[in-house]
């Protein structure tokens, strides 16, 4: 049964003829048959000339005489400009550039939160209107602001710097081709900043800034530029004296960042003498001995251990130094152990600012593929490397081992809140696996009985990704200014408040806090907190766990944003991050135990 056009008609086709007349096998243009008249036919029975016919001959040898001239001045022309295109095209092969994907277009927004994010006397370039110089009395002056606050904590600052030193070492080029290689490389504003929070000029410390501002930061709602106490109330450093997991963090920025800035020597050089500084700090030159007691407690940023920081700070060490003792300590079991590395808990996966294993291993994994060490790391790197795949398995869709939202967004906390800032970690270090397996012209891996092509893992990303963009139920993205629909009641005080003459103090803002309408300064790339495990998403500038952004957050949203840009245009950095890095010869393991019967 055919349906109803609803034109009129059947959508069947018809084998009637359409045409009338009859004009038998013929193949006929009835627009251009001309029909013969009764005289016409006769002439030509008889075949006998006259003169309307020779006029009509000559005619028609004239036509066909100018026919055949045009079609020959034609077909010279168009041999012609074929060969004019076939000599161009062995020079140079031209294709109209491609517009920018929507990874790139996010990108150079979720850069610009770092900007908003900015204490200090700022540069000419900050190119955010409504910001201005801030806490210029600060203990330590510079340095990001951590959230919606004016708190500068030095634990997910450091994380921060990690993460984004990180993707500029892999993804240079794709940075470069975004307009963004400059623009990103301003972590100097962070890694500057973190040099000040101990004396890094030295040969040792005995101590590191925590914090700088605290809790009546946090009770005050004012921007930033308007916080200005006398020289004898300046917003003190709070110093740390025993925190192994705030200092390897630390140390693990300025080792990743002294990659980074490697082509500015003398800097790069600060970086690594701060880096080896602050392990030593850290680790109180016990290494895997360790035995002191953990970071103590913080109201916001707790590390729940520090020997997960070890390995992170090793490896990283390694890569900016060279010296074998870091790679060393990283691989040593006992310290793998310590570190409940392979520790199948809910955490296992979970790459954030508190949890270290998945980046460490992952960084541990990419030697191993590269660089391709026996003896005496190949074990440990080996069982890195499977961890990494397990790890890796446990994003696809296939597998139960996070839950998943109806949406589709994975839930790496469990379904607690700010879902999004473990996501796009997760994002980054799927489509990194990805690249390195690609690296070395490995097309997957072994999930249990399942092979799995290395685009399963790219389809993973680009799926939380997309997410975050606006593909889920919401129809929302979750970065400000990205699309038509965000977020516009973003919690952070200097948005929230209009930049203008008048000053709110401390209690005085909290009018804006409180105020149902849309902020009106524009925060663009913000990443928020996220939705729900329903996928909910309340627009509340009072519940920061919807839509609180964090630096640490917006970190790996640019790292994961550039992972994926350009598809696969360009490709990961293979040899940059190993650039101190001297050839290192394999040993032969020790021959067996000699048998005695």
């Amino acid at each position: 049964m055919s349906e109803r056009n609803i034109r009129g008609g059947s959508f069947e086709i018809s084998t009637v003829e359409t045409l009338s007349t009859d004009y038998g096998d013929a193949d006929y243009d009835q627009g251009a048959y001309r029909w013969q008249s009764e005289e016409d036919v006769k002439q030509s029975w008889l075949l006998k000339p006259n003169k309307e016919s020779e006029r009509r001959k000559k005619r028609m040898a004239y036509v066909n005489n100018v026919t055949v001239k045009t079609l020959l001045l034609l077909v010279f022309l168009g041999g012609f400009i074929a060969l004019v295109v076939k000599v161009v095209s062995r020079h140079r092969h031209w294709h109209p550039a491609p517009g920018p994907d929507n990874y790139t277009i996010a990108l150079h927004q979720a850069l610009m939160f770092f900007n908003a994010q900015r204490s200090g006397r700022l540069p000419n370039q900050n190119n955010v209107s409504w910001r201005g110089d801030s806490c210029l009395k600060d203990e330590i002056v510079g340095g990001y602001y951590d959230a919606g606050d004016a708190v500068k904590y030095t634990f997910p600052a450091s994380f921060a710097m990690t993460v984004l030193s990180w993707s500029v070492i892999e993804y240079s080029a794709k940075y470069e081709a975004a307009g963004e290689l400059d623009h990103v490389k301003d972590i100097k504003w962070g890694t500057d900043y973190l040099l000040k929070t101990f004396n890094s000029s030295s040969k040792d410390s005995i101590s590191i800034a925590a914090q700088v501002g605290g809790e009546r930061d946090q009770y005050c709602w004012m921007r930033p530029e308007d916080i200005d106490f006398d020289d004898k109330k300046h917003r003190r450093a709070n110093q740390c004296y025993n925190c192994p997991a705030l200092a390897a963090e630390a140390a693990a920025a300025l080792a990743a960042a002294s990659i980074v800035f490697k082509d500015t020597e003398d800097y790069s050089k600060k970086l690594v003498h701060g880096a080896e500084i602050l392990f030593k700090f850290a680790t109180k030159g016990q290494g895997e001995n360790y035995s002191g007691t953990p970071d103590p407690p913080s109201h916001f940023y707790n590390s729940s251990g520090f020997w997960d920081e070890f390995v992170w700070g090793g490896a990283w060490l390694y890569c900016a130094t060279g010296n074998s003792s870091y790679l060393q300590l990283a691989t040593t079991p006992k310290l793998a152990k310590k570190d409940y590395a392979f520790w199948g808990g809910p955490s296992k996966g979970v790459l954030s600012w508190d949890n270290k294993h998945a980046g460490a291993q992952l960084l541990l994994s990419r030697m191993r593929i590269f660089l391709g060490y026996g003896y005496p790391y190949e074990e440990m790197l080996r069982t890195f490397q499977n961890n990494i795949d397990d790890i890796m398995c446990s994003y696809l869709p296939v597998f139960p081992t996070f839950n998943r939202t109806k949406g589709g967004m994975i839930q790496l906390n469990q379904g607690r809140p700010q879902p999004l800032q473990y996501v796009v970690n997760a994002a980054f270090s799927a489509t990194l696996y990805s690249d390195y397996l690609e690296g070395e012209l490995i097309s997957g891996w072994q999930c249990g009985p399942e092979f799995y092509t290395n685009e399963a893992l790219r389809d993973f990303a680009r799926s939380q990704i997309d997410y975050i963009l606006g593909k889920n139920p919401r129809a929302m993205s979750y970065i400000v200014g990205y699309g038509n629909y965000f977020p516009q009641r973003v919690h952070h005080r200097g948005a929230s408040i209009p930049y203008g003459k008048v000053k709110y103090g401390c209690r005085g803002g909290w009018k804006w806090r409180d105020s149902r309408r849309t902020n009106p300064n524009t925060i663009v790339g913000a990443m928020v907190g996220g939705p729900d495990q329903r996928d909910g998403f309340q627009d509340m500038r009072a519940n920061y766990n919807y839509t609180e952004p964090t630096i640490a957050g917006n970190a790996g949203l640019v790292a994961a944003l550039v992972a994926l840009s350009g598809g696969r245009t360009s490709k990961i950095d293979k040899n940059t991050i190993f650039y101190a890095i001297p050839p290192l010869y394999t040993l032969a393991p020790p021959p067996p135990v000699t048998w005695t019967p």
